[in-house]
């Protein structure tokens, strides 16, 4: 009865801890675009996130270049959720990481009826290649004369 019970607690455990397994690292430059308010053409915005565990703090630049902090920012498994005010009101994103860690569907709304409600899909940026080095045979005597 005793390895019976062992053998069914180690079975719970290995299963509530892949129900709990984290979604990638989120921190890093996610691109968007916007539909503008009343059907306009869209609008690129861009996320900058930092993950610290479960804590997710950045900002959020649109196209007129000011960067505005998230507050109450979150991430817990695959979900995410943050807010950001500006121009007197806060609007609240929810959201969902997909699988491979590089998209990230969004709900927005607003605190007023001032900003429509709104889905977005945010993309991770690719990082910027490595500058290429470029190695210059020298001669010794080069070398010692500092060249």
């Amino acid at each position: 009865m005793k390895i019976f019970l062992c053998a069914c607690a180690s079975i719970f455990l290995a299963l509530s801890g892949a129900t709990t397994a984290r979604a990638a690292d989120i921190t890093g430059t996610w691109n968007a675009a916007m539909q503008a308010p009343g059907g306009g053409d869209s609008m690129q915005i861009a996320f900058t996130f930092k993950q610290d565990g479960a804590v997710l703090t950045g900002s959020v630049q649109g196209p007129q270049g000011d960067a505005m902090a998230i507050t109450d920012g979150k991430v817990d498994g695959d979900k995410i959720s943050f807010k950001v005010s500006f121009n007197g009101m806060t609007i609240t994103h929810e959201g969902t990481i997909n699988a491979a860690g590089d998209e990230i569907k969004i709900n927005s709304k607003s605190d007023s009826g001032d900003f429509p409600a709104m889905e977005m899909t945010l993309k991770r940026a690719k990082a910027a290649p490595a500058p290429a080095i470029i190695a210059v045979p020298m001669t010794l005597s080069q070398l010692q004369s500092g060249m």
